[in-house]
């Protein structure tokens, strides 16, 4: 009895609630009685019950009342706490409303008492559930893991907290840092910890997209809106209803487009290009950028007054160099990750490697890492470990981030040179350093790949006029 599942029960008439607390005490449960709305939530805040069976017409404070101050006040409240409400013939509209406000279930008086058993019972699993769900969430972030996040240094943790704050609320977020340091993962953990876990989440690189089909891709349009629109198309806002749009990399949208984003988050309402009604959104939206916001709009590519509205909360995320002793956890991590996803059976990664890895300096962060190991996973036999013969050849020698000291990373720019000409000449000395790979060379100078297209097409549309060749 010690261990049984502790029941309130809220009701004003004398008769009804003996005959109540005898029925639920029979079936195994610890009850406590209150006779009225004061008295109950008094008893919720001392005895911390796991159900509270109440009626809805009670003196002083009524069952609506009860579940106002339930559904308003969280701390030192069990936050597994299920309300079953009892309502007379004729009052199922309050009983409605009581659901809204949180009520796990309702019953009409005369209580069916199987009816009511049953509802306990269901109760009583779910919380036990929930339970569950949260220990076992608490030993994954003992263990360095939080939804698709791995870390275990207090530059993590104080992220995994923080996300853990923000994440049950509807406020936007700004998730900042480097490329490929897993903003996009800090969004899908945010969504997945967030009431809208069970609507779509859904992400748009704004810097992979034309300018001229921006707006058409978040907003939406009609039919003949534009040439081209054959029919009517819905855009992100309304595929992501309900539930999370991640907008990567924010400050590469135009500027008239972040004018209309700004417009659609303050009013909560979107009209589709080429549309004349408006409809209602209830979307979070979750913005990602590379660059630092603050340069960003004193540079003019991010509008101060989205920044303000979309930075309610920041993450920031640091480059995989700042946090180097999460690089084991995060290796074994997605390892298991690319056996799943190449059916392979690698059976873990060598201390050589570890070792190997750790001495670099991991210019293209998380996101480098995972593709280091995806290529050792797919050379290494099933059974063995990863270990440094599985690395690329030349692995860490090359480090144009990271080896300040070499004379590779030593570009000199001489008294005169013009801010355009030292651009021009750190772009074309990081494409060398990283053997053309544009990706990655946009990774280590900070700018996204359509800005670092944009700046070689402009060089090879001057470069007749400026070379000597």
């Amino acid at each position: 009895m010690q261990n049984a599942v502790k029941v309130l029960i809220a009701e004003d008439e004398p008769n009804a609630l003996m005959g109540l607390a005898e029925l639920i005490s029979g079936w195994g449960y610890r009850t406590e009685t209150a006779r009225d709305g004061i008295e109950a939530w008094n008893k919720i805040l001392a005895w911390d019950p796991s159900i509270v069976v109440t009626d809805l017409k009670m003196p002083n404070l009524d069952g609506i009342g009860l579940l106002t101050r339930l559904s308003e006040q969280h701390n030192g409240l069990n936050s597994n706490l299920a309300v079953v409400v009892l309502t007379a013939m004729g009052s199922i509209q309050l009983a409605v409303e009581a659901m809204k406000l949180g009520a796990y279930d309702f019953l009409q008086k005369p209580v069916d008492a199987t009816r009511l058993r049953t509802i306990l019972g269901n109760a009583t699993r779910q919380r036990e559930t929930e339970i569950e769900l949260e220990v076992a969430r608490r030993r994954l972030r003992e263990s360095g893991v939080l939804g698709s996040l791995v870390g275990n240094s207090k530059v993590m943790r104080e992220i995994f907290g923080l996300i853990e704050q923000i994440a049950p609320s509807n406020v936007h977020v700004l998730i900042t840092g480097e490329s490929g340091t897993g903003k996009e993962l800090v969004a899908r953990t945010l969504h997945d910890l967030s009431p809208r876990k069970t609507k779509p989440f859904v992400g748009v690189n704004c810097a992979a997209i034309p300018e001229t089909l921006i707006e058409s891709e978040i907003f939406g349009h009609e039919k003949g809106a534009f040439t081209g629109a054959a029919e009517r198309r819905s855009g992100c806002f309304e595929l992501a209803a309900g539930g999370s749009l991640l907008l990567d990399e924010i400050g590469e949208m135009p500027n008239g487009t972040q004018a209309k984003l700004l417009r659609v988050l303050e009013e909560r309402k979107l009209r589709r290009l080429g549309g004349r009604n408006e409809q209602e959104i209830d979307v979070r939206v979750l913005a990602a950028t590379n660059r630092d916001p603050n340069t960003a709009v004193a540079e003019g590519h991010l509008r101060a007054d989205l920044y303000y509205r979309l930075n309610v909360f920041n993450i920031h995320m640091p480059p995989l160099r700042d946090h180097m002793e999460d690089l084991p956890l995060m290796a074994e991590s997605i390892l298991a990750q690319m056996n799943d996803k190449h059916n392979r059976r690698v059976s873990g990664v060598a201390q050589s490697m570890i070792d190997r890895m750790m001495g670099y300096g991991w210019p293209g962060n998380v996101r480098e890492l995972r593709n280091t190991i995806e290529r050792a996973v797919i050379l290494c036999p099933d059974g063995a470990p990863l270990d440094v013969g599985h690395l690329a050849p030349g692995f860490a020698k090359q480090q144009p981030a990271a080896a300040h000291s070499s004379n590779q990373s030593m570009i000199p720019v001489h008294v005169g040179t013009t801010v355009d000409e030292a651009e021009r000449l750190l772009i074309q000395r990081t494409l060398e350093a990283t053997g053309q790979n544009k990706t990655r060379a946009a990774e280590i100078l900070g700018v996204s790949l359509k800005t670092l297209h944009n700046k070689l097409k402009e060089y090879s549309r001057t470069r007749p006029e400026n070379s000597t060749d």
